[in-house]
């Protein structure tokens, strides 16, 4: 996306913004009926796209009939409803509940992967996308979750229909936690706490081999053995990169 786009989404953005927040609130009010018509005009709404008409209407049948024959796939479609309109607290609050209420529902691997799924969102910061910018020096706690999350899935549901997609969006996330720490490391370097850098950098060898982070972890680590005058540790760190990365500036 060119500068001349990014400014006009990031413009049309700002008005959308603008007149939610000067308009009046609009919120529909749901006129009783029978759950079996609420759950069709929700329903109904979520095909549509419109989730904020789904998620009051939902909100309403869950609320008025708790234990009607409805109130398992309510809960569900809530969740859904709630993670398409970016509402983290209410949906992790109402998989959290799912999950405390149904532990061995048919779908509960589902909801698993949805608490991944809205965690990852969370992390996210659409302005940030609009520009390419990288803010992966920003907290991570939401990242750390949706790992978590993934991986109590594959581990709890091995054979889920999700955990071939939970495996990837792991991999994704170990790269934007081992940037996090790259970010951590740098600005240690910039304090001179050379002995803190190297362990960051070591502890994104550990923890995240295999990303693109980690031929940069090494630097820091040559770096700082150099400036601690850990030459023995500094040249294992060169052999390492001689090995694995040839053509980097550190080893020519």
């Amino acid at each position: 996306m060119n500068r001349v786009s990014k400014g006009i989404a990031l413009a049309l953005l700002s008005l959308a913004i603008s007149a939610c927040s000067s308009s009046p609130d609009k919120r529909l009010d749901v006129p009783k009926s029978s759950p079996e018509s609420l759950y069709s005009q929700a329903r109904t709404s979520m095909e549509l796209g419109n989730y904020g008409k789904a998620t009051r209407l939902l909100e309403a049948l869950d609320s008025r009939y708790p234990f009607g024959a409805y109130k398992t796939q309510v809960q569900l479609d809530l969740i859904f409803a709630y993670y398409k309109q970016d509402d983290t607290a209410n949906a992790l609050a109402n998989i959290d509940r799912f999950i405390r209420l149904n532990p061995t529902h048919k779908n509960v691997d589902y909801v698993y992967f949805m608490r991944g799924l809205v965690n990852m969102q969370a992390d996210e910061y659409l302005f940030h996308d609009l520009l390419s910018i990288d803010r992966t020096d920003r907290d991570p706690t939401h990242s750390e979750d949706a790992f978590q999350d993934f991986s109590k899935l594959i581990k709890q549901f091995p054979n889920s229909k999700y955990a071939s997609d939970a495996k990837q969006r792991m991999q994704s996330i170990k790269d934007r936690l081992a940037r996090y720490s790259i970010h951590v490391a740098e600005y240690y370097i910039k304090m001179n706490a050379w002995s803190a850098a190297a362990s960051r950098a070591q502890y994104v060898l550990e923890s995240f081999s295999g990303t693109p982070s980690t031929e940069k972890a090494l630097e820091i680590m040559a770096e700082a053995y150099g400036e601690l005058g850990q030459k023995k540790l500094k040249d294992h760190v060169l052999m390492v990169m001689k090995a694995n990365y040839p053509k980097n500036d550190l080893v020519n």
